[in-house]
């Protein structure tokens, strides 16, 4: 049976007499994966050349479909910006979803670092989409193509974070509970036969395949796509459409108004 007291991120080390500051082991893989991608970027941008070969190439058909997809969701003026925020958001969701290769728990399987994640991203919408048409300008998109869906808008902005948060911890973390489920019944079922558990080690593999390196893959670009494709939206403005026929509504208010002044 799981222990439900035992479904968190264990404590690793605590601070001080009280107890109070502490830091755990998703905390502390985070660590360990930052500095491991810092090393990696600083090593595989090194000696570049012009003619790419060997790792270069790796890295240059990475880059090149990062900002190619960022290109696809937001178009080519603020793919640009924004493939190198994207491409980061996308590794780091591989490296943090795929630590249970190697016997850890998914740093992702912890609600509280998903909800980070979707916290940023939702910053960097609505600093972005802020910054990019003004505070009027948002509001207008907002309320495009009519001013009702304004309340909409606001309560689809809100709930947005909330939705990546909760569909990238629930699919990581029900995937750590199958594996741990299924290690369970495996060693009972081996040690019916004899005092080693062999079909722990033989039947696993599917699982790991499935949970720790292609579910990984789908969820950080299932994340990294609607978070681009909302950052796009927001960027995006009123359609011209809209534009055009809120334009054509104010020439006719000015015009009315002229003749009632005549």
């Amino acid at each position: 049976m799981i222990n439900l007291n035992e479904l968190g991120p264990r404590i690793i080390v605590y601070f001080g007499q009280s107890n109070k500051l502490y830091l755990d082991e998703c905390v502390f893989y985070q660590i360990i994966i930052c500095v491991v991608l810092a090393v990696a970027g600083i090593l595989l941008g090194r000696n570049l050349q012009k003619i790419p070969k060997g790792k270069q190439v790796l890295v240059e058909l990475f880059v090149g479909w990062i900002y190619q997809f960022a290109e696809n969701q937001m178009g080519k003026k603020y793919g640009e910006k924004f493939a190198p925020f994207l491409g980061t958001m996308i590794l780091w969701l591989v490296f943090c979803s795929s630590t249970g290769l190697i016997g850890l728990r998914p740093v992702t399987a912890d609600i509280n670092v998903t909800a980070g994640l979707a916290i940023v991203s939702f910053v960097v919408i609505q600093v972005s989409a802020v910054r990019e048409l003004g505070f009027r300008g948002r509001i207008g998109e907002m309320c495009d193509p009519y001013s009702f869906m304004l309340p909409i808008e606001i309560i689809n902005d809100i709930t947005f974070p909330a939705t990546l948060a909760l569909r990238l911890f629930g699919n990581i973390f029900g995937g750590m509970i199958v594996v741990d489920m299924w290690l369970g019944l495996m060693t009972r079922l081996s040690l019916k036969l004899c005092s080693v558990p062999f079909l722990r080690c033989l039947t696993v593999i599917p699982l790991n395949c499935f949970f720790d390196i292609f579910e990984p893959l789908v969820q950080a670009y299932i994340f990294t796509i609607l978070t681009a494709a909302h950052l796009g939206l927001g960027l995006s403005g009123t359609s011209p459409e809209t534009a055009a026929r809120r334009k054509a509504k104010k020439e006719k208010r000015l015009a009315k108004r002229a003749g009632n002044a005549v």
